[in-house]
């Protein structure tokens, strides 16, 4: 028998209910809203962390780092010595985000926090070098941010794309000579896609 998975899932709860989020996720959270700002749902980044220790991740880039909820997902599915680097133009933001992971129990050196603009940073960074790179910042980069994630992937890494628009899954999709992408139904729209 085939069982659907819906709202009604994990005791009532929804799916976002099912993975609890500890005290430090709260507080990066709480943090977040009260800076205007959106983080991704709990669903989103059980995901994320899923993606981090399929591909036992050791770098990972993350552009928009907020205050530090999905970064903390992303550093929870890396292996012990991965390094997280993250990408914004807000070193405010980043701030708390560092205090969000020191209290998380993550030493400074798992974390390098770069404060600027991803399509100004991407370039400087080492091609083929990364395990997984998440894109969580201006939609308007978006595709910019991608074409930089196949350079800087290497072969089996993963692209996540949180708030992917259709036209730039469909673009991914017409890439199957790079990508094998999935659109996966968290509240956030994620699209994953695999390097080849």
């Amino acid at each position: 028998m085939t069982r659907q998975l819906g709202p009604s899932t994990a005791g009532g709860r929804g799916i976002d209910g099912y993975l609890a989020e500890d005290v430090v996720l709260q507080t990066a959270r709480t943090l977040a809203h009260e800076l205007g700002l959106a983080p991704i749902a709990a669903s989103t980044g059980a995901a994320l962390r899923l993606f981090a220790a399929m591909v036992n991740a050791r770098a990972v880039i993350e552009i928009g780092t907020g205050t530090g909820v999905s970064g903390l997902w992303l550093l929870r599915g890396m292996r012990p010595d991965g390094v997280l680097t993250t990408i914004d133009t807000d070193a405010e933001h980043q701030r708390f985000a560092r205090r969000v992971f020191l209290e998380a129990g993550y030493a400074s050196s798992r974390s390098r926090v770069i404060a600027g603009r991803a399509l100004d940073v991407l370039p400087r960074l080492t091609d083929g070098g990364y395990d997984l790179m998440v894109i969580d910042g201006d939609p308007a980069e978006h595709d910019a941010g991608v074409i930089g994630a196949a350079r800087l992937l290497r072969p089996g890494g993963v692209v996540a794309v949180v708030g992917c628009g259709f036209d730039l899954a469909e673009a991914i999709r017409d890439r199957s000579d790079t990508w094998l992408p999935a659109l996966l139904p968290t509240p956030d729209g994620l699209l994953a896609a695999v390097r080849r």
